[in-house]
């Protein structure tokens, strides 16, 4: 679960099922959900839904931009401060470290729907594919050498396994900004809605939408999921050419996070960010639109 203590292990190694540990994860999820839902019986007004949506938004970029689409895919440049910064948006985001979560979605792509593949919603089913995979504890290892090119830096990996301070200390930003209603807002009614649309990406995606290229996995594109995640519903898209920093590949195709990607590239934060080539885009213009 995204609020578990993570247990860092070589990859390779047998991780037996550890029922203390399955329990603590599945308690951390649901009581998060529970105070969520209590917030609805509290008093809500502009302001303390404006600090959810901040704190949704801030945090989902560092999921797509931080965790995915450089931590992951590399898909772009930068420097190592401001990827450090990305990493710490990320981890805030309470989906636990920055290589736990960029392992095991390299992983994802190399065996997607594949035996190794932790969470394939074709063969496991929704729920599964959706958050069951994440609660068992027996995912909670980071695999290191699956990216020695993250594992090289030491304030990643300390990231890594003090991941539980970044939400901690948005945790303690949002009660002083909005009292009890800002902690409730800004940090559980966000981090609910953030898990579920990031999770959408590994369930849904999977099982409804179109699909413009043909992949051996079942990807699926969801403009709807696309909006909700800044430009991560274009699942397909993204796994037929997942070196692009780019998911919608065409103009009609939102991608908030790429937009904002340029803006920094822009400003000189980022760079070399690498589109899908012409053979690429040209193939997806000849196949139906999603």
């Amino acid at each position: 679960m995204a609020l578990a203590l993570n247990n860092d292990l070589p990859v390779g190694v047998v991780h037996s099922p550890e029922r203390f540990r399955g329990t603590v994860n599945l308690l951390a999820f649901g009581g998060v959900h529970l105070v969520a839902l209590a917030a609805l019986f509290g008093p809500i007004n502009l302001k303390l839904v404006g600090i959810a949506i901040v704190s949704f938004l801030i945090r989902k970029f560092g999921i797509t931009a931080g965790y995915h689409r450089y931590l992951s895919h590399r898909t772009f440049k930068t420097s190592r401060l401001f990827q450090f910064v990305l990493a710490w948006i990320g981890c805030s985001a309470a989906q636990k470290g920055p290589l736990w979560w960029s392992s095991h979605h390299r992983v994802h792509h190399q065996e997607s729907d594949g035996p190794r593949d932790l969470h394939s919603a074709v063969r496991d089913g929704f729920w599964w594919a959706h958050v069951g995979w994440v609660l068992d504890s027996r995912y909670d290892y980071t695999d290191y050498r699956v990216v020695p090119d993250l594992a090289r830096f030491g304030e990643l990996r300390w990231l890594n396994k003090n991941s539980l301070i970044p939400p901690i200390l948005l945790a303690a930003f949002c009660l002083l900004l909005g009292g009890l209603p800002g902690l409730l807002w800004g940090f559980f009614v966000s981090t609910v809605v953030l898990w579920h649309t990031t999770f959408f990406i590994n369930s849904a995606c999977h099982l409804f939408g179109r699909r413009r290229f043909e992949t051996r996995d079942t990807s699926r594109n969801s403009a709807i999921l696309a909006i909700l995640t800044l430009g991560e519903g274009w699942h397909n898209n993204h796994h037929y050419y997942p070196s692009s920093v780019a998911q919608g590949f065409y103009w009609w195709e939102i991608d908030v996070t790429l937009y904002v990607l340029r803006f920094l590239e822009k400003c000189g934060l980022v760079w070399d960010l690498r589109r899908p080539p012409d053979r690429v885009l040209a193939l997806g213009k000849s196949r139906t639109a999603p």
